[in-house]
């Protein structure tokens, strides 16, 4: 049985001059910008082009292009590899889907109906739910599978933060940077959002919350300081916090060594190898850090790609309907744009 696994990521630019392209994209999503298509697309535009010249020195850090692409890639091949060797029964291919950016959904559905699998599973590599990147890229596909009449049996992995396979990638990178280190301040750092999303019932803090939580009691140490914060703020809305800044400025000038994790991240691009490695940096060493440290991201990890694969595997095991294969751990009543509760959302997927 042939079985077709698509992988949601963001995208990224692939030179420099595709950054105001990639930008209009980002801010053209109504789960971005939440406002009538004829306000958005102009608003988007004003946006992306005044926004396009700080974002153009940012990807030249990076060589002129977004490394996500290449490492999405990667990780892609790496699942397939163990998806096909972990269940005899069927074949697995990988697609990659980028909501900004190339590879877009129209063109890998072609690829995907020229396979012509039995079933689709949709996994989106963002491990917390958020209706602006896991939501936003799952109603895209549901809407150009409607709009080209595509109907064949799918699956969707909504999200995986405590997922053990997960907790354990995560143990892994963190205790080869923490080994026999002494003093320091251990900081989860995830991509902010705006505090309105949370109160509209945005699961995603609360879901990097567990995640936290399960990482830090499968490390074990006593006594551990560890805090979660959030970066990447934007714009005049308040969100949620505390921010990553304050918390690095706070712990560099008390002397304390600053560990770095991205939590919500599956692979390196602009908000951790410049966010993170330069821009952070800089800051810690202006207020006294001693010693920066950062976690990688999962990428290839070998416990990532076998938590990808398991849930895509034994999806059936995590069946809240028909189309909707969600983690034991369910969101509270009040997170009403979890999948899980949002009944509208069933006839997306």
């Amino acid at each position: 049985m042939k079985k077709a696994v698509i992988l949601f990521n963001l995208g990224g630019p692939d030179n420099l001059e595709n950054v105001e392209p990639f930008l209009f994209n980002l801010f053209n999503d109504p789960a971005i910008l939440n406002l009538p298509s004829f306000l958005r697309f102009p608003l988007a535009k004003l946006i992306a082009n005044r926004r396009a010249p700080i974002a153009k020195k940012i990807y030249q850090e990076l060589g002129g292009s977004s490394p996500i692409l290449q490492l999405t890639k990667e990780q892609s091949i790496a699942l397939e590899q163990r998806l096909n060797q972990d269940d005899s029964s069927s074949e697995y291919k990988c697609f990659i889907v980028m909501r900004c950016w190339h590879p877009r959904a129209e063109k890998v559905l072609k690829d995907v109906m020229n396979y012509d699998p039995h079933e689709i599973i949709l996994m989106p590599l963002y491990p917390q739910y958020s209706a602006a990147t896991s939501g936003s890229s799952l109603k895209e596909w549901k809407d150009i599978c409607k709009k080209k009449d595509y109907k064949i049996k799918t699956s969707t992995i909504c999200c995986y933060p405590t997922d053990q396979n997960f907790v354990e990638a995560h143990k892994d990178e963190i205790t080869k940077k923490i080994n026999n280190l002494k003093n320091f301040k251990l900081i989860f750092s995830a991509h902010g959002l705006p505090e309105k999303n949370i109160k509209k019932g945005d699961p995603y803090q609360w879901q990097v919350e567990q995640s936290v939580d399960k990482i830090v009691k499968s490390l074990n140490i006593k006594n551990l300081d560890w805090v979660l914060s959030y970066q990447s703020r934007v714009g005049p809305l308040k969100w949620i916090g505390p921010s990553t800044e304050e918390i690095i400025i706070e712990n560099s000038k008390l002397g304390k060594k600053i560990v770095l994790v991205p939590i919500a991240f599956v692979s390196e691009h602009s908000e951790t190898l410049v966010e993170l490695d330069i821009e952070y940096k800089e800051l810690a060493d202006k207020n006294g850090c001693v010693e920066y440290i950062r976690v990688p991201a999962l990428g290839t990890n070998v416990d990532f790609i076998n938590s990808l694969s398991s849930l895509v595997i034994n999806k059936d095991e995590n069946k809240f309907s028909e189309r909707l294969c969600s983690p034991k751990l369910k969101c509270p009543n009040q997170f009403t744009k979890c999948p899980c509760l949002q009944n509208e959302y069933l006839s997306l997927i």
